[in-house]
């Protein structure tokens, strides 16, 4: 082959041609037509972005051409292109350097006619319209804020927050595929500095504004060379600024936000004008991967942990991981003044009310000194606000007994100062890899935190907690799960569910599960050189932002033992009955004589609510003899009714005939949402939840399971059947608290109609 500087570049129309081949394959694979290259699949999105990232004057080639299939789909009803599609446009779209202005407005319109349609499009093309107006005042501020909230980059104008945190239960997967992630992981942070990342905010914005006038490389070499670090910093927080104040003032002048970063860029370059920049076209600038951190889940409550921390790292609270929430939180009460902390005691109040009639307060310690005249008690005539409901719950949801967090109350005669209202300044992104057993795990980890948040509200109002789900199907299971009756494609029911909701994801993600463990055997030079597994979890992780909510069951176990307290627990997928075998010769000989008489199986006895068309509930009761019981709370066919539990029971029917006693096997099928279980003679069975042999429970006589409620609901109940035992019904704050607990799992399209 010539040399590059022999080659010939390709023409527009032929670059048009390759861009335009490559985004109807992914409509080809939208449709279920696979590339024939098995080991293209779940590809055909990475390699485009590749391509243009290998050439990013061509990303306006790529959006024009997105442009033109989002509008063919408008025409030809074809919904299932329009969210990919929009994804694909979006995500080329924070990268360009630069979108000229008629190709901003086409795109904008496009997303206001979406408006029109049922969700998640309506969902969607709201929330890609508002980004796409500010955008449109300040160009680059979809790059900016996206690598300032990644990198925790220091930024009083948008001081966001976010973090990807990769969740693997090592007993799940195999070594291989965990060291392969913890590789790829640490090899995307390695080339990432905060001065690089302010770098590539500083040049991207600025190229955005000016265009190709503006002189990348010697920006690049300024900042990167050049400069002090504290300068780069400086410049850094000038454009912030510019970007951030037009942003917040909406309808702005383009000009003058221009004109403000002429003035910065200047400045930036010192005596280089900007006429003399070489004319070398649009460069680009490598987004950054952002911050990822890869766990091993060997504790219960090492989620909560890891979010603690994120919140208030170590240098700021201390060796705190072995502290409880209570402990966490007195840390900001006790860092106020020592001399200001005195102990409370309930005490009869002579206050007479008038100012003039209180004691004569003691000389105040120093620290404390400045604030003691601005602190004294005035009382003004006025009256009390009743509170609105909605105002009350968010007064409820602001700390125990409805009191917001803030500092203690000093002594008597002192006003404290309001609390500040807390944002949700961090995010989040906790993606689990792995199968349903995984998830499981998951629903169990965040049942706990929910009922953690519920007595002490800590993380709720801080953090924004947002769930991901990567599928993957080792080929060799870990030998703690070689006892695991399912088949790969069953340990992945909920990935399933979620590929038919919304095909895109089905796409990009649910084929990982599958190229995941081919990719940890390959060499680590090839892992790091590609990045491929890191590239996909982000993308993922930046666009998938609409929630499919899945309904948590709770069980109730009862023992044989009647010493033994009831068990509960929680499950998310499915709950497993079978009979249990008889530890004793002597229960052994009479189940074995039992078994000659009854058949194979134990007596049950099912009370349940069943689910109609209607929707009325409709009590029912059952005995029969069964060899098990499946309850399966992930619906196999359709993509609706994940409340309900389809649960599949095998009775034993016996028959006699001229050569004697048969027995036969009939499967009976039914929904519900509650129901009981009951062994009739008080014969054990074994309980299993999310198909994982380590939550399985044994010398169980009976169960009842139900949707699991929200434990912030369950505490109001309580609250209120305590002051009002005969209300039936929800009143007070009950009635505007979620009353079920879904666990929410991110995809990009949610569930499509």
């Amino acid at each position: 082959p010539l040399p590059a500087r022999l080659r010939s570049p390709l023409s527009l129309a032929e670059v048009e041609s390759e861009i335009l081949r490559r985004v109807r394959a992914l409509l080809r694979e939208l449709d279920g037509h696979h590339p024939s290259c098995q080991s293209h699949r779940g590809m055909l999105r990475w390699t485009l972005h590749k391509k243009i990232d290998q050439n990013p004057s061509t990303s306006c080639v790529l959006v024009r051409i997105l442009v033109k299939e989002l509008e063919r789909a408008e025409r030809g009803d074809l919904r299932h292109y329009i969210i990919p599609l929009l994804h694909t446009l979006m995500y080329t779209w924070i990268q360009a350097p630069c979108i000229p202005d008629e190709l901003c407005a086409r795109v904008y319109d496009f997303c206001k006619r979406l408006l029109t349609l049922p969700k998640p499009f309506c969902t969607i093309g709201l929330d890609y319209a508002s980004r796409l107006q500010v955008e449109r005042t300040a160009p680059g501020t979809l790059y900016q804020r996206m690598v300032i909230s990644e990198q925790s980059l220091p930024s009083a104008p948008f001081p966001y927050q976010e973090k990807i945190f990769i969740f693997a239960d090592p007993e799940l997967l195999p070594e291989a595929i965990c060291n392969a992630l913890v590789t790829d992981t640490e090899a995307a942070q390695v080339s990432q500095s905060p001065r690089g990342c302010m770098s590539c905010v500083v040049t991207h914005t600025l190229q955005a504004a000016l265009g190709d006038t503006c002189d990348i490389h010697g920006l690049r070499a300024r900042l990167q060379q050049a400069l002090p670090p504290e300068d780069v910093e400086h410049w850094f927080q000038e454009v912030v600024a510019a970007v951030e104040a037009a942003g917040s003032e909406g309808g702005s002048d383009r000009g003058q936000h221009t004109a403000r970063l002429e003035r910065i860029y200047h400045g930036l370059l010192g005596s280089l004008p900007t006429g003399n920049a070489p004319r070398e076209g649009l460069q680009g600038t490598p987004l950054p991967n952002p911050t990822i951190s890869f766990h091993l889940w060997t504790e219960d409550e090492q989620l909560w942990k890891e979010l603690v921390l994120f919140l208030r790292p170590l240098s700021q609270s201390g060796d705190c991981l072995g502290q409880d929430l209570e402990a966490v939180e007195m840390q900001d009460v006790l860092a106020g003044c020592a001399c200001c902390q005195q102990s409370r005691f309930s005490v009869l109040s002579t206050d007479s009310g008038i100012e003039r009639d209180l004691p004569a307060q003691e000389e105040p310690c120093a620290p404390c000194a400045a604030d003691t005249e601005r602190s004294r008690l005035h009382r003004k005539g006025g009256i009390k606000k009743k509170l609105s409901p909605l105002e009350s719950v968010a007064f409820l949801q602001a700390g125990p007994g409805g009191k917001p967090p803030g500092k203690l109350p000093g002594r008597s005669g002192m006003a404290p100062e309001p609390p500040a209202a807390l944002q949700r300044l961090h995010t989040a992104r906790v993606v689990l890899l792995g199968d349903d057993r995984i998830l499981g795990r998951l629903a169990q980890a965040f049942h706990s935190l929910r009922k953690r948040e519920a007595r002490r509200v800590f993380l709720t109002p801080r953090l924004d907690l947002q769930f991901y789900h990567i599928p993957v199907v080792p080929g060799q299971p870990h030998p703690a799960a070689a006892a695991d009756q399912a088949g790969p494609e069953e340990l992945c029911e909920v990935a399933e569910y979620l590929g038919r909701a919304d095909p895109w994801y089905q796409s990009n993600i649910n084929i990982l599960g599958h190229v995941i463990p081919k990719l940890a055997s390959m060499p680590s030079r090839a892992l790091v050189t590609e990045l491929f597994l890191t590239d996909v979890i982000a993308y993922y992780a930046r666009m998938g932002t609409q929630p499919v909510c899945f309904q948590v069951h709770s069980v109730k176990l009862l023992f044989q033992d009647p010493a033994q307290e009831p068990a509960e627990d929680v499950f998310l997928t499915e709950l497993l009955t079978q009979v249990q075998d008889s530890p004793s010769h002597r229960e052994l000989s009479t189940t074995k004589r039992k078994t000659t008489l009854d058949g194979p199986g134990i007596d049950l006895t099912l009370t349940y609510r069943k689910v109609v068309l209607s929707d009325r509930q409709k009590e029912l009761a059952l005995s029969l003899r069964s060899s098990g019981l499946l309850m399966k709370a992930i619906p196999a066919d359709e993509v609706q009714d994940l409340g309900c539990l389809s649960v599949t029971v095998t009775e034993i029917i016996r028959s006699s005939n001229l050569a004697g006693r048969s027995f036969s096997a009939v499967t009976n099928r039914f929904k519900t949402r509650n129901i009981q279980v009951r062994s009739a003679e008080q014969r054990p069975f074994t309980v299993q939840l999310d198909k994982d042999n380590r939550r399985t429970y044994r010398d169980v006589i009976g169960l009842e399971v139900s949707p699991c409620l929200e434990p912030s609901y369950c505490l109001q109940k309580s609250r209120t059947m305590k002051s009002s035992p005969q209300e039936t019904e929800d009143v007070g704050l009950a009635k505007y608290l979620p009353k079920s607990l879904l666990l929410p799992i991110n995809t990009f399209a949610g569930v499509i109609q």
